[in-house]
């Protein structure tokens, strides 16, 4: 979408701010932590949710305006970026840094008043993002597993903010968003294969659009069906899950793992990109899952 208005509206002030920070993405990080609290706490505290979503949201944002900021050269060079506001021009990289620093420390500052154990992991997950993630990204495919591990922080965060402590519980809510990202990230990874490739970045594990790719792909949803359905067990402390509860997320990862297999049976951009949507779905589903069975019992 080109835009002819050379003007600065305030229209387009507040959707550069929204792209800068990724809102959308933000978003759905928050949901993952605020699914996470509502698993970890005892008494349902609002105050303590609204700061968790706020805080949360300062930080993704953050971590998203840094990466902007870096990167803003290889994102001049890709279809899907160049329209973002900095390589478009329409935001300076002064701009973004102080956005950026903002972001950083209030987010820091709001998690803090949660409790220490959740602003650390909270800026934990910025810096690897940031200084580690990123970077990392156009040297090799092993990126992925550095960004898997910022990504898997909000869902394990949530507990931390309810309970002030870290366990087998908060690790197994880390463990299950952490499996997941693979298949998610190298879906992307494979129908923006081309789009990537002029900004020069590794995003497949085997650097191709290949069936070890496509294999790697399944064997990390099996690893992600399987860790989802490990409270039922019953050795995650307080972290349950009745059989009801484990049938209907073991649903959800077949729905999954069809679309992993589909894709390496068609080896298309197409396959890719609905097995992207599906795995979306599936993450949410399954937090959606575990809060509700969690209040029903």
């Amino acid at each position: 979408m080109s835009k002819t208005n050379t003007s600065i509206t305030a229209p387009s002030v507040i959707s550069d701010f929204k792209e800068i920070t990724k809102m959308r993405l933000a978003l759905s990080v928050v949901f993952s932590s605020l699914a996470g609290y509502l698993l970890g706490v005892e008494v349902v505290e609002v105050k303590t949710l609204i700061l968790l979503a706020l805080g949360g949201y300062f930080m993704v944002g953050a971590s998203n305006a840094f990466n902007q900021i870096i990167e803003k050269d290889l994102d001049a060079l890709m279809s899907r970026t160049k329209n973002r506001p900095i390589p478009s021009g329409r935001m300076s990289v002064t701009t973004a840094f102080i956005i950026a620093c903002t972001f950083t420390i209030l987010g820091i500052v709001i998690l803090y008043t949660i409790n220490k154990q959740t602003a650390m992991f909270g800026a934990i997950s910025t810096f690897l993002y940031t200084s580690v993630y990123t970077p990392l990204k156009t040297k090799t495919p092993l990126a992925v597993f550095v960004g898997a591990i910022p990504g898997a922080i909000p869902f394990m965060l949530g507990w931390v903010a309810a309970t002030d402590d870290f366990g087998i519980e908060p690790g197994t809510l880390f463990a299950l968003q952490f499996f997941w990202q693979f298949p998610h990230f190298w879906a992307i990874g494979w129908f923006l294969f081309d789009d990537y490739k002029k900004g020069g970045f590794f995003m497949l594990p085997t650097g191709k659009q290949d069936k070890g790719t496509a294999v790697q792909t399944i064997m990390y949803t099996i690893w992600t069906i399987m860790v989802s359905i490990i409270p039922v067990f019953g050795f995650t402390g307080r972290l349950q899950l009745s059989v009801i509860a484990t049938i209907v997320v073991f649903l959800l990862g077949l729905w999954m793992l069809y679309y992993a297999i589909r894709l390496f049976r068609l080896m298309t951009e197409k396959a890719a990109k609905q097995l992207m949507l599906v795995s979306v779905s599936y993450i949410s589903l399954v937090q959606i899952v575990y809060v509700v069975d969690k209040f029903l019992h």
